[in-house]
């Protein structure tokens, strides 16, 4: 069993509201089946119902009073980000955990909302998806809002912000993937800066490397040859999960994570005038 999960397994989320983006696949769709085995209602965001559904199939399979509904969101697209938000808020429920998990890797191109590809949906599309749920997680506090980022995130040296701006230009894609994961726990520290005092904490972290769809778009074999040393989708949630549920990590916030225990990330990332300027940037943007 997973090491976070042991941690948790006696711990009931029962009452709590949890929505995780990109739960229909990879690291996600472990941690919303393990947040509602333990009694979580859950919200499955993604882009394609169909591929919902058997995730939910699943969970009710395990648990046959399992609270969990799929919600539709592309992060690429802002218009769809903010009818998720207000399908959600029109439930009138409370909002204890937001996990802002998927997420695109080796892709090129441009959002519909006009980013580059891995900044708009990594970075853009959860930004403004916390943004427009903020005031439901501080009404619900205690609440959480996990991002996952990447240990890719070292490799950034700062942001483009015409770069982000513009088409994917590297012929991999992973250049502006870890622009983006940089984004991911500059993001979640200004977060925790923001609400300190609040009872909404945010956590960033790195799962770890591991053989999920965020490689979707790396063409095979390299695909393939990639995922050959990747952990499994189990251990890549662990610690996701510790970020999420552990009752040791509840007055922590603006940290960053690996395999369930803190880390330094880089130094570029531990600029607070950089992450300052990204989230004045990014509100301005999001519009």
């Amino acid at each position: 069993m997973l090491a976070a999960m042991t941690r948790i397994e006696n711990h009931s989320l029962a009452g709590r509201v949890a929505l995780v983006t990109g739960a229909n696949t990879g690291i996600g769709r472990v941690t919303a089946r393990e947040l509602a085995l333990r009694g979580a209602q859950v919200f499955i965001a993604c882009r394609c119902a169909q591929r919902a559904q058997p995730v939910l199939d699943e969970i009710r399979a395990l648990r046959a009073d399992a609270q969990v509904q799929a919600l539709h969101l592309d992060l690429g697209d802002l218009d769809s980000v903010r009818a998720c938000a207000a399908g959600f808020l029109a439930r009138e429920l409370p909002l204890h955990l937001l996990v802002n998990n998927a997420g695109v890797a080796g892709a090129r191109g441009l959002t519909a909302s006009g980013f580059e590809l891995a900044f708009g949906v990594n970075h853009m599309g959860h930004f403004l998806l916390t943004q427009l749920l903020l005031e439901r997680l501080r009404a619900s506090a205690p609440a959480r809002v996990v991002t996952v980022a990447s240990r890719a995130h070292y490799r950034a040296t700062g942001i483009d912000w015409s770069a982000v701006r513009r088409r994917t230009r590297a012929l991999t894609g992973l250049p502006e993937y870890s622009v983006s994961k940089l984004a991911n726990v500059l993001f979640s520290a200004e977060l925790a800066r923001r609400l300190a005092g609040s009872g909404v904490t945010s956590y960033a972290l790195h799962p770890g490397v591991v053989a999920s769809d965020i490689w979707r778009a790396v063409p095979w074999p390299l695909n393939a040859l990639m995922k050959l040393r990747m952990i499994s989708t189990e251990e890549g949630a662990a610690t996701t999960l510790h970020c999420a549920a552990s009752p040791a990590v509840a007055g922590e916030s603006g940290l960053y994570y690996d395999r369930c225990a803190v880390k330094q990330p880089s130094r570029v990332a531990q600029d607070a005038a950089l992450a300052a300027e990204l989230w004045r940037r990014s509100e301005e943007w999001a519009g």
